[in-house]
């Protein structure tokens, strides 16, 4: 016979073993995901720090923009247009756990840029709207043909148009609404039209405004607009670390072309700077007046104001906006911005800023640049040292002179759930996966 106490302690055991399989049973299966996942030969083509690996996880699915990844690392993206079955948000799945997907649907009638899970939802943006859907219990949107619309209304001029969208953790979404022209002239990039003062494009563009993201039907009465004086921003992120925004602005272009007395063909291919920006409510930026000249470490009056590449801003023109936290060189495009809050890749990149560059057009008659992915180290809200290019090779050849002839050009960074860097592509629709050290992942 055996002692109760003795009993006791075997159903005690019995009753742990049960309880931890049925949590095995309830947790998320990523093994499946993981196993088998091997870089491409070649790393997908692309030059990367040692110890990094690549792979692409699919190609051809359309010119896409900013992507967003699941728990269970089915990849959302989101196209500039809609596919040739009217889709403009593509699913994609990986179902044999190979790191390649094998199962791709799509949904939304609408072109754009802007996407990002949240919560229970995934937000989406075409040129006008933000929509939401919610999300069934495999962590995929449903209600795909009668989406929530979140935010209607906003301004599309056709330059500049993409509405990049950003969630806080206080329940407000952020959208970008581009200035649909570069320098705010009567005459849009025309020689000898002066600027227009004050610049009638700030009420409803050229900054970032903040809606709710549980409010139905919002418009630019029912928003906040959060931030002015930007020219575009396409890549914008929200930094957990220090709770705040940040964006990456395009800056702006034909300071020869429009004013050669001032720029020759050099300089206007190197000024002025793709700049980082923290922002909070309330922040200027300066666009149009000034511009931001990474090589005298300053403002600079746009010419279009009275400026000749010396002056600094002037009061009611530029004087206050806000620093850039980081300025990088001119006309590489920053379309997309993601801190790092992976564990997979080394410590140095935790809570780093990656930034994706689309590449320039306008640097002629010098080689074009940018078509890769670069890192700025941070902490706290602040860089803890220089940038550096982290992903190059997505172009394919070298040099390149005009954009047309870049093979690929990065748009979209995504997360995955473990800690795997996704990167789009524009060009053909190819989607990227970066991992550090794949063999001992698996």
């Amino acid at each position: 016979m055996i002692p109760l106490s003795s009993k006791k302690h075997s159903l005690r055991n019995l009753s742990a073993i049960l309880l931890a399989l049925g949590a095995l049973s309830c947790a998320p299966d990523n093994s499946k995901k993981q196993k088998g996942v091997q870089p491409d030969p070649d790393n997908a083509a692309l030059n990367l720090p040692e110890g990094f690996s690549a792979l692409k996880v699919t190609d051809s699915i359309g010119r896409a923009r900013h992507l967003a990844v699941n728990d269970k690392g089915d990849i959302m993206v989101k196209l500039a247009r809609p596919d040739s079955e009217g889709n403009g948000v593509i699913v994609l799945q990986d179902k044999d756990g190979d790191g390649r997907t094998d199962e791709q649907s799509g949904f939304g009638n609408y072109g754009g840029t802007g996407i990002a899970l949240h919560g229970d939802y995934l937000y989406a943006s075409s040129n006008t709207s933000v929509f939401r859907y919610p999300l069934n219990d495999q962590q995929l949107p449903e209600n795909t043909s009668t989406p929530d619309t979140i935010i209607r209304g906003l301004i599309d001029q056709g330059q500049h148009n993409s509405k990049s969208i950003v969630l806080d953790d206080k329940g407000n979404i952020y959208v970008n609404i581009g200035a649909y022209s570069n320098a705010c002239q009567e005459v849009d990039r025309t020689k000898g039209s002066p600027g227009m003062y004050p610049c009638p494009i700030l009420d409803s563009a050229g900054g970032i405004w903040q809606f709710k993201a549980d409010k139905l039907r919002q418009s630019y009465d029912e928003g906040l607009r959060y931030a002015t004086g930007l020219r575009n921003v396409v890549g914008l992120d929200w930094n957990r670390q220090d709770q705040s925004l940040y964006v990456m602005q395009h800056g702006r272009d034909n300071l020869s072309d429009l004013f050669p007395e001032y720029f020759d063909a050099e300089t206007s291919a190197n000024l002025p700077a793709e700049v980082m920006y923290k922002i909070e409510e309330g922040d200027n930026a300066g666009w149009p007046y000034v511009y931001y000249d990474q090589e005298q470490g300053k403002y600079i009056l746009a010419p279009e104001y009275g400026g000749d590449g010396k002056k600094e801003a002037e009061e009611g023109k530029g004087a206050g906006a806000i620093p850039p936290k980081v300025a990088f060189p001119a006309h590489m495009a920053p379309n997309g911005l993601l801190f790092y809050t992976g564990n997979m890749f080394p410590e140095k990149y935790k809570n780093g800023a990656f930034v994706a560059f689309h590449g320039s057009w306008n640097r002629v008659p010098e080689e074009q640049t940018g078509y890769m992915v670069a890192f700025v180290p941070f902490e706290n809200g602040e860089p803890t040292g220089s940038w550096e290019v982290f992903a190059d090779g997505f172009a394919g050849t070298s040099p390149v002179m005009a954009p047309s002839q870049a093979l690929h050009r990065p748009c979209g960074l995504a997360q995955g759930p473990d800690g795997s860097l996704y990167v789009s592509d524009d060009v053909t629709g190819a989607i990227y996966r970066i991992m550090y050290n794949n063999d001992k992942q698996q």
